[in-house]
Order: C-alpha cells, then sequence, then structure tokens
C-alpha cells in the first residue's frame, strides 16, 4: 500500500522525506498529507525525530508546492485563457471577476482550503489564474500552511498511539464538510444564474 510506503521513507529518510512528499502532495500528486503530518507529529511523540527539524521540513515543504502552484497556475493559466479561452466561453469579463473575488473573500480559500480534501491541490492554481499578487496570497496560503501543519502535528504528538483512529474521524468529518462546502457553492450558483437571468 501506498501509505505504508509514505510511512516508512518518513521513518527511514526523515525530513528529507517529509519535506519532499509534501511538495510533490501539494502541487497535486496522490501524496496523503495528512497521514504523513500525523504520523511526523507521532514520530516527534515517540522521540524519533526533532520538532523543529520536522516542522521545518514540512511547513518548507507546504510552502514550496503552493508556491509552485501559484506560478504554474500563473503562467499556464493565463496563456491556457488566452488560447482557449474563446472555445470554453472564459472572457476578459470572467477573468476580471474570477480575481475580483479572490480579491474580497477567495483569498479564504487559500487558509482554509488546506483542510479540505481536493480544495489545496486547486486553490493555488486558481489563485495563480487569476493574477492575485503575491504578497497576498503568501500572506494567506503561508499562514495556512503554517495552521495545517501545527494541526495535524498536535494530532499525533498528543494522541500518541492512537493517532490512526483517531486521523480516520478527522478525514470523515473533513469528507462531510467538503460536502457541505460543494453544495452551499453550487446553490448560490444556481441562485446567482437565477437572479441574473430574471435581470
Amino acid at each position: 500500500m501506498f501509505v505504508d510506503t509514505v510511512l516508512a521513507w518518513i521513518t527511514q529518510y526523515g525530513c528529507v522525506a517529509i519535506f519532499s512528499l509534501l511538495v510533490f502532495g501539494i502541487v497535486g500528486l496522490p501524496v496523503p498529507d495528512e497521514t504523513l503530518l500525523t504520523f511526523t507529529g507521532f514520530l516527534i511523540f515517540k522521540g524519533k525525530l526533532s520538532l523543529w527539524g520536522a516542522f521545518l521540513a514540512a511547513f518548507g515543504g507546504s510552502v514550496c508546492g503552493i508556491t509552485i502552484s501559484f506560478l504554474l497556475g500563473r503562467w499556464l493559466g493565463l496563456k491556457i485563457f488566452h488560447r482557449y479561452g474563446k472555445y470554453l466561453h472564459l472572457t476578459e469579463t470572467r477573468l476580471y471577476r474570477v480575481h475580483y473575488w479572490f480579491e474580497r473573500v477567495g483569498k479564504f480559500a487559500l487558509t482554509i482550503g488546506y483542510y479540505i480534501p481536493g480544495v489545496r491541490h486547486f486553490t493555488a492554481y486558481v489563485a495563480g489564474s487569476a493574477e492575485l499578487e503575491y504578497p497576498v496570497f503568501a500572506a494567506y496560503a503561508y499562514s495556512g500552511a503554517f495552521l495545517w501543519v501545527t494541526s495535524f502535528f498536535a494530532l499525533g504528538y498528543f494522541f500518541g498511539e492512537r493517532w490512526q483512529q483517531l486521523l480516520e474521524v478527522v478525514h470523515h468529518n473533513l469528507v462531510h464538510v467538503a460536502q457541505a462546502a460543494g453544495a452551499m457553492v453550487l446553490l448560490y450558483l444556481g441562485w446567482w444564474y437565477w437572479r441574473k437571468g430574471r435581470a
């Protein structure tokens, strides 16, 4: 199982594996990020990893991964938009609206998106393609990385041997949160198009 392989790499290679796996995981490869972080917290609890070394590796990997995603969105997203946007009905006005949404509330998705399965892999791409200013991106995305890493480290550290059972409960609840958030977005979009049609 890939999860077991990831945990074995962390046990064997420590901070190098933590950093590298989180870079790839945040960019979008199928790395079990929360399991990785919680297991790392458990290894800190067992005294097999240094707290600060592991934290810097995890935080650094998360920051590098989401920055790469942001830059890919900035470079590739706009190129794809300008080349194929007309075929997808993506006008300059719509791009402006996405940018405006990020300026107002979308940037918070960079912070809380880490906790929602499947979301953290895309928020930075969208932010980059919407031309969100880098200082704004960094403020919200990097603070989100700090909170995310700290949260799952704490789960592994404070719950010790029970970290796997607890992580299953957390995953279950996060899936429900993601489903609820998706339903709310769909309802909002439906309402917005309905109101636009009546205008």
